[in-house]
C-alpha cells in the first residue's frame, strides 16, 4: 500500500526512498560540481607549471563547462526517451574516469581535452535530476527536494575547491586532481547502490519542436537568462579570488586560499533555506532577495581586509545558491505547466548556466589582467544587476498555476 501511494503521489520527507533519493543525488550532485570546478584553486599553480597567462588558466574551468553546457542539449531530450536513473548513474561514473586521467596529462592541451571531456560526461546527471525529482517527489516537497540536490551541489563546490587546494600543497596540482577523482569514484558508488529506479517515468517520443516551445515562454526567457548571469558572476568572483588571495598582500598558498571555499556551507544552507521560503511565500518573491544578497556580498568584498572578503563572499554564496536553487526548481515546474517537456526545458536553462559560466567566468581572468579585483567585482556587479532585473520582470509574467 506505501509502495502504491508513493507510486501515485511522489515520495514524501520520512519515506525510505525518499531518504535514499536524497542521499543519492545530493552525492551526485557533490561529486559533479566537486570535479567541475576542481581545478579553479589550481589556476596559479596551473600558470606556473605549464607557462600560460592567468586568463589561459582559467580556460581549465571553462572547457569543462562549455562541454557539459553542449553535451545538456543532447542530454535532456535523450532522458525524455530512455529515461533518468541509468543517464545519471553513468554520468557520474564516467565523469570519475576522465578526472583520473586529466591527472596524467603531459600537455596543457591534453589536460583541456580532458576537462572537455569530463564536461561532456557529466550532463547526464544535470540534464534530468530536476527533471526526475519533479517525477518522483510529491509536489508540496518540490522546492525542498531541489534545494536538497543544490545544497549537494554547494558542498560539492567547497569540498573539491578545498581538497584540492589541499592537497595541492602536499604534492601538487596532479596529486590534487587525482585525490578528486577518488572522491568522485566514492560518490559514484553511492549514487549506484542507492538512486531508486523511476517509478513515474513514462517515455515520451522526441520532440524537436520542444525546443522552440521552451524558447517562446517569456517566464523561461528570464530563467534562463538568470542562470546564465547568476553564475557568470559567481564563477568570475571566485576565479579571481584565487589570484586576490594568492598575491600581495596576502600571499595564501593553495590549501590555506582553499580555506575560504568553506563559505560554501553557507551557499547549501542557502539553497535549501530559500527553497522552504519558496515553498511558503512563492518563487517570485524569494528570487529578488537572492539577487539583492549577491550584490550586497560583491560589494563588501571591495574592502581590503581579509574577514571582509571572507565575509563578502559568504554573503554572495548564500546569495548565489538561493537565486540558483530557486530558479533551477522553477524551471520544470513552469515547463510542466506549459505543457512543454520538463527535461528539455531543465537542460536549456543548465545551456545558460554553463554558458554562463565559461564565457563570463573566463573574462575573469581578462579583468583580472586588466584592472585586478576592481575590474572583477565590477564586472560580477554588472552580471548580478541584470539577474536582478530579469527577477524583477519575472514577477510581472503571468502564472501557470506552478509559480
Amino acid at each position: 500500500m506505501h509502495q502504491s501511494v508513493a507510486h501515485q503521489t511522489g515520495y514524501l520527507p520520512g519515506d525510505l526512498e525518499y531518504r535514499k533519493l536524497s542521499t543519492a543525488l545530493f552525492a551526485a550532485g557533490l561529486a559533479t560540481f566537486a570535479l567541475l570546478y576542481s581545478t579553479q584553486p589550481l589556476l596559479p599553480e596551473l600558470v606556473d607549471a605549464f607557462q600560460v597567462s592567468p586568463s589561459q588558466s582559467a580556460f581549465s574551468v571553462s572547457f569543462a563547462t562549455f562541454g557539459l553546457g553542449l553535451a545538456l542539449l543532447i542530454a535532456g531530450p535523450a532522458s525524455e526517451v530512455l529515461g533518468r536513473t541509468n543517464l545519471m548513474r553513468w554520468s557520474v561514473a564516467a565523469t570519475s574516469f576522465f578526472a583520473l586521467l586529466s591527472a596524467f596529462a603531459p600537455t596543457w592541451h591534453l589536460l583541456l581535452a580532458l576537462r572537455g571531456l569530463q564536461g561532456i560526461a557529466m550532463a547526464g546527471l544535470p540534464a534530468v535530476a530536476m527533471a526526475y525529482l519533479r517525477e518522483e517527489v510529491h509536489q508540496d516537497s518540490h522546492a525542498r527536494a531541489s534545494g536538497l540536490y543544490i545544497a549537494g551541489t554547494a558542498v560539492g563546490g567547497m569540498a573539491g575547491r578545498l581538497i584540492a587546494g589541499g592537497l595541492s600543497d602536499l604534492g601538487g596540482w596532479r596529486f590534487a586532481t587525482g585525490g578528486i577523482a577518488v572522491v568522485g569514484v566514492l560518490c559514484a558508488t553511492v549514487v549506484w547502490l542507492l538512486l531508486p529506479a523511476s517509478r513515474n517515468f513514462h517515455p515520451a517520443a522526441a520532440r524537436p519542436n520542444d525546443l522552440f516551445r521552451v524558447l517562446r515562454d517569456p517566464a523561461l526567457l528570464a530563467l534562463y537568462g538568470i542562470a546564465a548571469t547568476a553564475v557568470g558572476a559567481f564563477v568570475a568572483v571566485y576565479n579571481g579570488a584565487v589570484f586576490r588571495l594568492s598575491g600581495s598582500p596576502y600571499e595564501l598558498s593553495a590549501g590555506a586560499a582553499g580555506l575560504v571555499f568553506c563559505v560554501y556551507l553557507l551557499g547549501s544552507a542557502g539553497s535549501a533555506t530559500a527553497g522552504t521560503l519558496a515553498d511558503r511565500y512563492g518563487r517570485r518573491k524569494v528570487v529578488p532577495v537572492g539577487c539583492l544578497i549577491t550584490l550586497a556580498g560583491v560589494a563588501i568584498t571591495l574592502a581590503a581586509p581579509l574577514p571582509l572578503i571572507i565575509l563578502g563572499l559568504a554573503v554572495m554564496t548564500a546569495g548565489f545558491f538561493a537565486v540558483h536553487g530557486v530558479a533551477s526548481g522553477w524551471v520544470p515546474a513552469r515547463a510542466h505547466a506549459s505543457g512543454v517537456g520538463t527535461g528539455q526545458a531543465s537542460s536549456m536553462y543548465l545551456f545558460a548556466f554553463y554558458l554562463g559560466s565559461s564565457v563570463f567566468g573566463g573574462l575573469a581572468g581578462t579583468a583580472w589582467s586588466h584592472a585586478e579585483w576592481t575590474g572583477v567585482a565590477g564586472e560580477a556587479g554588472a552580471l548580478f544587476l541584470v539577474t536582478l532585473i530579469l527577477a524583477v520582470l519575472l514577477r510581472n509574467v503571468p502564472s501557470r498555476v506552478q509559480n
